[in-house]
């Protein structure tokens, strides 16, 4: 293997072998050094020798070096050649020369001559740091690898080697030739060999060889690093590089599900019995048998190993996952005791039948579990090898779980062969509190945990904000439920049937308020985060398919685990209803069971109500994300959305007529949008999440106080689902009228209608919400909807829009309408009418567009008011309907 020659360089300087010992003596003599905080004092042992630095060609014409050099008050000189420094082996100085390029043609001179040479990088960053200039033996032209130890694998080509070498040094890293815990980066030119093995068990990044390429391409930025994680990630060896997988046993939705796997990393897949194929990965619950005789170099292994490979993002060792058929002769044995077909089948069916009633006694569920062996305590499944959190000795370590987790329960005492039917259910309902802790355990130890600790392989798979997210106050539920488990283990053991159940339940009412609404009410987020994370981060959907095919799971998903808090309460509610069936009017219990019963219901009652609020906050929050230019005083915490209705626009006062328009309801306003026309930008969070672009535009807030009638229009067969608000905003002296045309079957317009009048009474305080509603025909209100869908009616609304911005864009008198509102108000004014007067011609009318005032000879000589005056009767012409 080339990866452990000793190679030489131009200057005969080994540069792989004798590196690492050379880098041992810098780092131990010059670590502190490399760019110090601060330097040893040993003025007392040897002289100061002043550090000279001497800028060649090009570096020399560079102003940002020599403002740098400045600063670090480092004295320097300019030279073309090195003939021109005569004194450069003084005594008196530390000559230090800065090459702007390293493949320039007295670079090699210098190295021949042993000098100091760095880079204009390394200049500008000790600038930059307010650091002295780093010693270093070799050329140093950028610190893009400072303190990072690199070791090679698997590359044959000697020259190819030495080049990486070499740009390594240039950028400040070490080459160490053997690996050991020192090293901080792998670059392997093949996925076979100790080194990579070591390096996967460690946890140690596996780069390509294009990492050091890139890096150098990025030498001259002085703030780059080569280790950042966004940069470093792009350049990782992928888990299944160099292999060929075939999958056996797996379903059409699995097996494509694991082929697109293979390629997003690194690998390819092939037919089941290709002489190709480097892995056969095999389903152990339904393949028995291999249908062929494998090769000796395929390597037969367990899915765990491929969802355990994405989950590490590095190829795992197959020597722990490699599949083993399942006839064992313990398997033949047990499988011999139950078959009849033999002789002596009398003896062998009374064997049966001994069988089958012990293993009906031993699995009719007692109260208390059995105790465990010591061994079986600390034993460890297969399915559970890659999970190291699971053994006993790291379980203290791994991360914070509640202090119940792990306490085993108390010893079982004989029980009577017959009990009351109160007894029996309040065994219901211990053992199915002692399975809701185990299930809330499992979550905890087998998801949780992992995914918390410090230090996973391939690092961390999940943000701590996602992970706070997903299991949220879980381990709060798991505490409060295990002294809930504890106490009725007790009541169960030392049974009467004066023992009050009821109690137990009242004394952690408290803290199962507390818990439960926190979880229960982003229920759906956890779900729906689960869903995004397995989509986009392939690490966490294969941890998520390793602990699903763990028993302790019983291949349920991490979602379907993570419902049964919201199911608990509701259950235990109903199993405290069955106890109190049971229990005698005398005994104390009864009376307790029922003020249980009722906490309960609080608790539920609290949740629903928490819940509706939170769900409310969010719909607020959807509107506004979705209305571009929302008014900031929709959101307030008295305020609810009801309904919300697509519509088109049958007017003209809000928008052109045919517009489509959403009607946003609330419990006291109305939100009139329309749709836009043209959709820019993406809302991105902070945390990366992506928002769509908002779809509608904001057209008016209406508070429902300003709502005087409705209008059911009749339906005619040129009029269909059409309705009609007359309103009156607070500026304007007469009423407005808008139509609207339902678009959408749902809700029906009678029930929309009826909606909209009762919250409409409730805002004016009215109980008569029934007479807000009033039939009109359509042609009294002149509302029309035949010619909505039709073919000419689009082109037309199209035309319109264009002319529109067409007389925009030629505009040469671009007036806005605020500005003529004014005019009009001041001229009114001045001419002794009042404003409201003025106002009323104005109200009710769409201003023509401006551009008509560009035909008046000279803009800039006639006033405003007297163009308005001439323009009167073409701003009247369009008014709006009076009521």
């Amino acid at each position: 293997m080339a990866d452990s020659s000793t190679l030489v360089s131009e200057t005969g300087r080994s540069l792989l072998a004798d590196s690492s010992v050379l880098d041992s003596k810098i780092i131990e003599t010059s670590k502190d050094n490399a760019f110090p905080g601060s330097v040893l004092d040993v003025e007392e042992e040897m002289p100061q020798i002043e550090t000279r630095v001497v800028l060649v060609q090009e570096a020399g014409k560079r102003e940002e070096l020599l403002k740098a050099l400045e600063e670090i008050k480092v004295p320097y000189i300019k030279i073309d050649t090195i003939e021109e420094l005569g004194d450069s082996d003084s005594p008196e100085f530390e000559t230090v020369f800065v090459v702007s390029d390293f493949q320039d043609s007295i670079f090699p001179n210098l190295c021949k001559a042993d000098c100091r040479v760095i880079g204009p990088p390394v200049v500008l960053h000790c600038a930059q740091k307010g650091e002295p200039l780093p010693f270093s033996c070799r050329p140093l032209y950028c610190a893009s690898m400072l303190n990072l130890v690199l070791c090679f694998t698997g590359f044959r080509k000697k020259e190819e080697l030495v080049k990486l070498v070499t740009l390594v040094h240039h950028m400040g890293g070490i080459i160490r030739r053997d690996f050991s815990s020192k090293v901080t980066h792998l670059v392997a030119n093949s996925t076979h060999g100790d080194k990579f093995r070591i390096a996967v068990s460690l946890g140690v990044p596996i780069m390509k060889t294009e990492w050091i390429y890139k890096a150098w391409e990025k030498r001259n930025e002085t703030d780059f690093c080569a280790a950042d994680d966004d940069f470093r990630n792009q350049f990782k060896v992928p888990p299944f590089q160099d292999c060929m997988l075939s999958f056996l046993g797996f379903s059409d939705d699995e097996k494509a599900n694991m082929e697109e796997m293979t390629e997003m990393q690194g690998g390819h897949y092939l037919p089941v019995g290709d002489e190709r194929c480097t892995h056969l990965v095999v389903e152990e619950s339904t393949v028995k048998d291999l249908p062929f005789e494998p090769l000796q170099k395929l390597y037969v292994v367990k899915q765990e190993w491929f969802w355990g490979s994405i989950q590490m993002d590095a190829r795992a060792g197959e020597s722990m996952y490699l599949f083993e058929k399942s006839e064992s002769p313990d398997f033949k044995k047990s499988v011999s005791l139950l078959s009849l077909n033999t002789p002596n089948s009398n003896r062998k069916r009374r064997r049966l039948k001994e069988t089958l009633a012990q293993l009906t006694r031993e699995t009719d569920v007692s109260p208390f579990p059995p105790r465990k062996r010591p061994s079986a305590e600390h034993s460890l499944s297969i399915g559970s090898l890659l999970d190291i959190s699971n053994t006993p000795e790291s379980g203290a370590t791994n991360g914070e779980t509640p202090k119940s987790c792990a306490r085993p329960s108390k010893n079982s005492t004989p029980l009577p062969l017959k009990q009351s039917a109160r007894w029996q259910v309040a065994k219901e309902l211990y053992q199915t509190e002692s399975n809701y802790v185990d299930i809330l355990t499992t979550i905890i130890q087998l998801f949780q945990v992992p995914l918390e600790k410090e230090g996973q392989l391939g690092g961390p798979i999940l943000a701590q904000e996602e992970i706070k997210t997903i299991f949220g106050s879980i381990p709060d539920i798991l505490d409060v439920h295990t002294k809930i488990k504890e106490d009725l283990e007790d009541l169960m053991i030392n049974w009467t049937e004066s023992k009050s159940i009821g109690d137990i339940i009242l004394k952690y009412s408290k803290d199962l308020l507390k818990t439960y609404p926190p979880f229960v009410n982003f229920f759906e987020m956890s779900k729906e985060t689960i869903t995004r994370c397995e989509k986009q981060k392939p690490r966490f959907h294969a941890f998520l398919k390793i602990n699903q095919a763990k028993p302790e799971c019983g291949r349920q998903s991490l979602a379907e685990l993570l419902i049964r808090p919201v199911q608990r309460l509701p259950s235990v509610a109903l199993l405290l209803n069955d106890i109190k069936k049971h229990t005698a009017e005398e005994n104390p219990d009864k009376i307790t069971l029922e003020r249980a019963i009722e906490s309960l219901k609080e608790v539920m009652t609290h949740i629903n109500e928490d819940k509706r609020k939170t769900e409310a906050q969010r719909q607020f929050f959807d509107v506004v994300y979705e209305v571009d230019g929302c008014p900031a005083n929709l959101l307030s915490s008295h305020r609810s959305l009801v309904q919300r209705l697509e519509t088109v626009a049958l007017g003209d006062d809000l928008c052109d007529r045919g517009e489509q328009v959403t009607l946003f309801l609330f419990n006291d306003c109305l939100e009139i949008a329309r749709k836009r026309h043209k959709v820019i930008g993406v809302f991105k969070s902070p945390h990366g999440h992506t928002r769509p672009p908002a779809s509608l535009k904001h057209v008016v807030l209406m508070p429902l106080s300003q709502i005087k009638k409705v209008l059911d229009i009749r339906e005619t067969e040129d009029c269909q689902k059409a309705f009609a608000l007359v309103v009156r905003p607070p500026t304007e002296l007469n009423n407005k009228l808008l139509s609207f045309q339902m678009t959408t079957e749902e809700p029906r317009k009678e029930d929309w209608l009826k909606t909209l009048c009762r919250h409409v009474a409730n805002t004016i305080c009215k109980a008569d919400a029934e007479n807000l509603i009033y039939t009109a025909d359509p042609d009294s209100v002149e509302v029309n909807t035949k010619d909505m869908d039709s073919t000419l009616s689009r082109a037309s609304r199209a035309i319109k829009k264009t002319s529109k911005k067409v007389t925009r864009a030629f505009s040469f008198s671009k007036t806005p309408k605020r500005a003529l509102r004014r005019a009009l108000m001041s001229h009114s004014a001045t001419e002794g009418r009042s404003p409201s007067s003025a106002n009323e011609n104005y109200i009710g009318s769409r201003l023509t567009s401006t551009s008509s005032l560009a035909g008046v000879p000279s803009p800039s000589l006639v006033s405003l008011p007297s163009i308005f005056e001439r323009r009167s009767h073409t701003l009247s012409r369009s008014t709006t309907h009076l009521i």
